[in-house]
């Protein structure tokens, strides 16, 4: 009998996949990463455009339509005053591709990957099926990633770190003053720094800022996606910028595993990074105001949060026993422990979801935490 790849034995199913399963249906679902807002209709309309043109019926470029790789390296002209190439850009099939490529590109087996604990899921199993050694460290306890824990865990044997902010669970926002580190480091230690930008729109407090502005060698790489800022989730569009000669190596893997993103999701994404951006401006507003909403009542609760500058994610602590209450009372919370392990002791709960439904769930949450006390 043939056995299974060591790769693939070494990862599991998603812990916030195992939380939505054990729900029931009518369960007030806190856990799941997606806005409540419908796409852009001018996004929707240009893929309808396109496919009634018969544009999608081809495949397309295996880096994505120029027109796209143009609105991209506008986009960050316009936001970070970068001049990126639009030949140096990958249209990818949403942000967790666009990972894949970047570490299936830069590390072998058994070298190092340098990530945030808690931090997103994917950093540990993607590293994991690339070959090389997942190394999670610990975040400061306003849930950033520390600049200096960063440089300690470097050895011979890093291949890359990885940096995310706004932050998926925490929804904490790197400083400038951090960013800028980050991208010492990578030059000074010759260490690819991965840069997690996914949230990079949603911001309540202060700016977010991208350490391939401060970088002096190619050694950032930056991963974003129309997912969470365009509410395009299901679109699966995403993107990888870097240099000629990384984007010419995560090609390879690209073209093989993918061919090239979905051309009417291309088109949208294009219409939605190049058209009116109100619909941006109006949802981050509302998740603002739902992230209040939900820190006044974790806190009446009686539960300590850090306040979250970003994403759509509040991480309080919880006691022993909490998640699975509250579960049982039929709200949908993400265990920590599913983001690594100093995620135990608390819980990733997602605002993305409307203020009735939210204010009935802190109830909820609030007679949950009586119970557990």
């Amino acid at each position: 009998m043939t056995d299974f790849s060591a790769r693939v034995e070494s990862v599991s199913i998603s812990g916030i996949r195992e939380v939505f399963e054990a729900a029931s249906d009518d369960a007030i679902n806190l856990g799941i990463g997606q806005p409540d807002f419908p796409t852009p209709e001018h996004a929707s309309r240009a893929a309808v455009e396109a496919i009634e043109a018969n544009e999608t019926d081809p495949y397309t470029s295996n880096k994505g339509i120029l027109p796209l790789r143009e609105a991209i390296s506008a986009a960050y002209d316009r936001t970070y005053g970068l001049s990126i190439d639009p030949a140096d850009v990958i249209a990818t099939a949403g942000g967790s591709e666009a990972l894949h490529l970047v570490l299936e590109a830069h590390v072998d087996p058994g070298e190092e990957v340098i990530f945030p604990d808690p931090g997103f899921v994917a950093y540990d199993a993607l590293t994991r099926i690339a070959g090389g050694d997942p190394k999670p460290i610990d975040l400061r306890e306003d849930l950033t990633l520390d600049p200096a824990a960063v440089e300690a865990a470097i050895t011979d044997e890093t291949a890359a770190f990885i940096v995310n902010s706004p932050g998926n669970p925490t929804g904490a926002v790197q400083s400038e003053a951090d960013m800028r580190e980050f991208a010492r480091i990578a030059d000074e230690h010759d260490v690819l720094c991965l840069s997690d930008e996914v949230y990079e729109h949603i911001v309540f407090d202060g700016t977010h800022r991208s350490p391939m502005e401060f970088a002096s060698t190619d050694n950032v790489v930056v991963v974003s996606a129309c997912s969470k800022t365009y509410s395009m989730t299901g679109w699966r569009l995403g993107w990888v910028v870097g240099s000629n000669r990384r984007i010419e190596r995560m090609l390879r893997v690209h073209q093989y595993v993918q061919a090239c993103a979905s051309a009417p999701a291309q088109y949208a994404a294009e219409a939605a990074l190049s058209g009116p951006q109100d619909t941006v401006d109006e949802m981050v507003a509302s998740f603002e105001a739902r992230r209040d909403v939900v820190l006044d009542g974790l806190e009446d609760a009686g539960l300590r949060v850090p306040t979250p500058q970003g994403a759509f994610y509040a991480m309080p602590e919880v006691p022993d026993g909490w998640c699975d209450e509250v579960i049982d009372r039929d709200v949908i919370v993400v265990p920590g422990e599913a983001f690594g392990q100093n995620g135990a002791g608390y819980a990733r709960i997602s605002y993305a979801t409307a203020m009735e439904e939210l204010k009935e769930a802190l109830e909820i949450l609030g007679s949950a935490t009586r119970a557990v006390q």
